[in-house]
């Protein structure tokens, strides 16, 4: 417990000093025994801070070389969210998706003021390249790539890089569920994706939050029956 606090300690003043500015993006840590001794910890200590945040891609050792700051994107930070999503079960996943519906509706809200043209439109190609008969693989792909270009389109890294890590975990769900070709699930996904489709065209936010909402919900609804049953 008492190491667990100290490496803690070693954690936070490590995350000071990137926030400060003293340690950038790239940077490299100064050697091991100045850095300790300027943060007033213990070499063990500092190692084991550093292996935490090695695992959490904040920090990059390289080995005869040294210990750098990554760069810090938000793709690679949330690296961790994915792993521990890995690790529970079902509940967890049906808790995501509350978390993911209400991600989805925010950034549907936000990509209606900030859609180009050339985005609508490659929105709409993205919704002719699928119909009923396209395969479960196919639909899956196709939701992915719709959710994901919406997300892009509120130009906010941080949301991307959580909706990505989200979205994910989520893939295998909605493969285990995934309409069949007399499903009519199939028309669902479709038809929701293209009223979702025309609210961002009418630059409409409130309608295009609404409208993802009660999408992923529906979504969220189907898993939660196959979980119970």
């Amino acid at each position: 417990m008492i190491l667990m606090a100290v490496t803690d300690d070693a954690i936070s003043k490590i995350k000071d000093m990137i926030l400060s500015g003293e340690l950038s993006s790239g940077g490299r840590l100064p050697p091991e025994k100045e850095l300790s001794e300027r943060l007033g910890i213990s070499r063990s200590s500092l190692r084991e801070a550093v292996k935490a945040l090695e695992v959490i891609h904040v920090l990059s050792v390289r080995r005869g070389d040294g210990t750098y700051v990554t760069s810090l994107e938000p793709r690679l930070l949330m690296d961790a969210l994915t792993f521990v999503a890995d690790l529970r079960g079902d509940d967890t996943l049906l808790d995501l998706f509350v978390v993911r519906r209400i991600l989805e509706a925010a950034a549907a809200s936000i990509a209606a003021g900030f859609l180009t043209e050339q985005e609508l439109d490659a929105l709409d190609r993205l919704l002719g390249e699928v119909g009923e008969d396209s395969t479960v693989e196919d639909l899956v792909e196709h939701d992915m790539r719709f959710h994901r270009a919406i997300a892009e389109s509120s130009h906010n890294a941080h949301l991307v890089s959580l909706l990505d890590s989200l979205a994910s975990k989520t893939v295998p769900a909605r493969i285990w569920r995934g309409p069949t070709r007399a499903d009519s699930g199939t028309r669902t996904l479709l038809h929701e994706h293209r009223e979702i489709y025309q609210a961002l065209r009418d630059r409409d936010a409130s309608l295009a939050s609404a409208l993802m909402a009660a999408h992923i919900a529906g979504v969220e609804k189907r898993l939660r029956r196959a979980v119970e049953a």
